[in-house]
C-alpha cells in the first residue's frame, strides 16, 4: 500500500498559474501509474492527468491539454501538476492516486485507483 500526500493548492486568479504536488511513499511495484484527479462541489470525480512510472507515458484530460503538465521525479518520489492558464471550471479538490498498470485503465476504462491522497483545494477567483 502506497501513502500519497498532495500540496500546492491555493487561491489563484484567472490566466494564472499553480504547480501542484504528490509525495509518494511505502511499497510500490516497477509498472505503477500515478494519477491526478478533481472534483468539483456538486460534479462527480473525474480523471485529470496521469503518467507511468516506467517509461514515463502521459495522459490528460481533453478540457485540461496544452494548460496542464504532469511530471516526476522518480528520485524524489514526487510527482507533479503544473497548472497554467487557469479557469474557474477549474476549481475543485484534486487527489492524486496510485495503481498498477497502465494510465488507459483507469483514465479510460474506469477502473478504480487502488491508494488515494486526502486531496488539495484549488479555487480559481472570478
Amino acid at each position: 500500500q502506497l501513502q500519497l500526500v498532495e500540496s500546492g493548492g491555493g487561491l489563484v486568479q484567472p490566466g494564472g498559474s499553480l504547480r501542484l504536488s504528490c509525495a509518494v511513499s511505502g511499497f510500490t511495484l516497477d509498472n505503477y501509474v500515478i494519477a491526478w484527479f478533481r472534483q468539483a462541489p456538486g460534479k462527480e470525480r473525474e480523471g485529470v492527468s496521469c503518467i507511468s512510472s516506467s517509461d514515463g507515458s502521459t495522459y490528460y484530460v481533453d478540457s485540461v491539454k496544452g494548460r496542464f503538465i504532469i511530471s516526476r521525479d522518480n528520485d524524489k518520489n514526487m510527482v507533479y501538476l503544473q497548472m497554467n492558464s487557469l479557469i474557474p471550471e477549474d476549481t475543485a479538490v484534486y487527489y492524486c492516486a496510485a495503481a498498477p498498470g497502465a494510465c488507459s485503465w483507469y483514465l479510460e476504462d474506469d477502473y478504480d485507483m487502488d491508494d488515494w491522497g486526502r486531496g488539495t483545494l484549488v479555487t480559481v477567483s472570478l
